[in-house]
C-alpha cells in the first residue's frame, strides 16, 4: 500500500480550528475515537467503521468541539501492539473522511508523519503526536509545511518512580519546542499535553495534575487527557468503564487550573459537568 508522502502540498490553506476554540475562554472538549482493537478503555468497541462513524456523530451531538481519531493503540501502561503505517491507514480510510464530513474539526492521533500527511490530505485539521515531535523526524517538518496546529505530548518509554516527573515533563517540552522552532512551526500553533498516564506511575500522574499550572510557564495552551486513566483506579479501585466520575472530577480541576482542551471518552457527561460548573461560578460572581 502506498502512503501519502509528508512532502505532499495541501490543496487548500491549512485551517486552524484550535485558535477560535481556545479564544472562547472555556475549555474545548475533545472526543476520543479509537478505531483500534486494543485500546485500554474501549478496545474493539469502535473498530467497525459504521459503529465508529455513528459514535463520532453521537459525540458531536453531545457537544464535542473536536474529534481525535487514532488507529494505533498507545495504551498508556503498556501492552499495545505497534502497527505499521499501512495498517494504520487501512483502519483510518473507511472512517476519517466520513467523520470529517460531520463538521467538527478532526485531529489525527499518530506518531507517523506518513499517516498524519494522509489524514491532513483527507480533512484532518490538527496533528496530535503522543511523542511530542520526538519519534518521527519527519513529523515536525510536515507540521511546519502544512501550517496546522500540533499537540505535543510528553511521553517516556517506561515509568521511573525515582525521577522528578514535573522537571522531566518541562525538559521534554523544552526539547519539543526546540525541534518545533528549528522546523519552522509557528509557536501559536502548539498545544502542550503533559501525557497523563504515559511513562508515569499513577502517583506521578496525580502530581502532574496537581501541579498543572507549572506547565503554563511556556505560555502555551494546555491539553489534559485523564479520561478513565489508571491513576483513578489507584485512588478508587475501578475498571476503565467505571471511572467516569473520577474522570469528570479530574477534568473539572484541570479546567479550573487552566487547561484549554479536555480529551475525554464521555463527551456528553463532561459537557454537562462543565456547563453546571460554569453556571455555579457565574452565580458566585
Amino acid at each position: 500500500m502506498t502512503t501519502a508522502s509528508p512532502m505532499t502540498t495541501p490543496a487548500e490553506p491549512a485551517r486552524d480550528p484550535l485558535a477560535a476554540l481556545i479564544a472562547r475562554g472555556r475549555p474545548a472538549v475533545m472526543g476520543i475515537l479509537n478505531v483500534t482493537p486494543d485500546s485500554f478503555s474501549d478496545g474493539g468497541q469502535f473498530f467497525n467503521p459504521a459503529v465508529a462513524i455513528a459514535h463520532a456523530r453521537e459525540m458531536i451531538d453531545g457537544g464535542a468541539d473536536i474529534l481525535d481519531i487514532g488507529a494505533e493503540s498507545t495504551r498508556p501502561y503498556g501492552g499495545n501492539k505497534g502497527v505499521g503505517a499501512d495498517e494504520e491507514l487501512t483502519r483510518l480510510k473507511p472512517v476519517l473522511p466520513a467523520v470529517v464530513k460531520l463538521g467538527a474539526p478532526v485531529s489525527i492521533d499518530t506518531v507517523k508523519a506518513d499517516v498524519a500527511a494522509w489524514a491532513l490530505d483527507n480533512g484532518a485539521a490538527i496533528v496530535n503526536d503522543v511523542w511530542g515531535l520526538q519519534r518521527d523526524v519527519n513529523m515536525a517538518p510536515l507540521v511546519a509545511r502544512r501550517g496546522v496546529p500540533v499537540i505535543v505530548m510528553h511521553n517516556r518509554v517506561a515509568a521511573d518512580a525515582g525521577i522528578d516527573i514535573v522537571a522531566d515533563v518541562i525538559a521534554f517540552f523544552a526539547r519539543s519546542l526546540e525541534i518545533a522552532a528549528q522546523a519552522g512551526i509557528a509557536r501559536d500553533k502548539i498545544v502542550l499535553d503533559p501525557g497523563i498516564g504515559f511513562g508515569k506511575t499513577p502517583e506521578q500522574s496525580i502530581i502532574c495534575l496537581g501541579r498543572l499550572a507549572e506547565f503554563k510557564r511556556f505560555g502555551l495552551p494546555l491539553l489534559v487527557g485523564a479520561s478513565r486513566k489508571r491513576f483513578i483506579n489507584s485512588i478508587s479501585p475501578s475498571e476503565p468503564g467505571e471511572r467516569i466520575g473520577g474522570s469528570i472530577a479530574t477534568h473539572l480541576i484541570a479546567a479550573r487550573d487552566g487547561a484549554a482542551i479536555l480529551r475525554v471518552h464521555d463527551v456528553r457527561e463532561m459537557v454537562q459537568a462543565l456547563r453546571v460548573a460554569a453556571a455555579i461560578e457565574r452565580a458566585a460572581r
